[in-house]
């Protein structure tokens, strides 16, 4: 484990947490979508152009879903998605929002509550994005969860997501997985890597609070 401050701040859905999902999800609301999701679609694109086509759109999971900022975004350009989280709060707050209420009638969203631990994946994915949501497997799940993922993909489809590092602060909680840089360039060798940016620096937290970062944000191509 690393050597990390005693006064490292409690992740939010840990027990003596101060602050619930629920606090999370109101400060999330209206969002952009992240940078790796858009990284990702515009890679999709740029394949599509260069076959002649002027947009791809395919069939995507979003797992740890949250109230629904990425999957806004996906069902926006047209794709297909199911939409997925362990937080029931979190599926009942993307059901409910306007943007995604055609998309639900025509069956082009579907939802689904599923923890890391009991996940079950279509095949032939073309896309499963992962934002923020890897660090609260816990690690002895960790590789089982890695393995459904990448199975699912189809040859030429993409992942991406976060992963943290070693040295953010809440390595030290045990109960969330971290990587070093080796480990997560490990787990992304048999991949195609289109994008790995690495940042480690003090900054806060979404409820405000003190937490030194380290994230690696990433896109795969299989």
């Amino acid at each position: 484990m690393a050597n990390l401050p005693d006064a490292a701040p409690l992740p939010v859905g840990h027990a003596d947490s101060p602050h619930t999902w629920s606090d999370y999800y109101d400060l999330m609301a209206g969002r952009p979508p992240r940078e790796t999701l858009l990284r990702s679609l515009s890679l999709f694109d740029a394949e599509a152009e260069t076959a002649g086509l002027e947009r791809f759109t395919g069939f995507a999971v979003d797992i740890g879903c949250g109230e629904g900022r990425d999957t806004a975004e996906l069902v926006r350009r047209g794709w297909r998605v199911l939409a997925m989280d362990g937080e029931p709060e979190a599926i009942a707050r993307l059901q409910s929002r306007p943007d995604l209420q055609e998309a639900i009638a025509q069956n082009l969203l579907e939802t689904r509550v599923q923890r890391f631990e009991e996940l079950i994946l279509p095949a032939n994915l073309d896309l499963i994005n992962a934002s923020f949501c890897l660090p609260f497997c816990p690690p002895d799940e960790f590789p089982a969860l890695w393995q459904t993922l990448t199975y699912a993909l189809r040859p030429g489809g993409r992942m991406c997501g976060q992963i943290f590092g070693d040295r953010d602060s809440w390595a030290a909680y045990d109960h969330m997985t971290h990587h070093t840089r080796a480990q997560v360039e490990a787990l992304l060798q048999p991949f195609t890597i289109e994008m790995l940016e690495e940042e480690a620096h003090p900054g806060k937290t979404a409820m405000g609070e003190d937490k030194f970062w380290h994230i690696f944000h990433w896109v795969i191509r299989k």
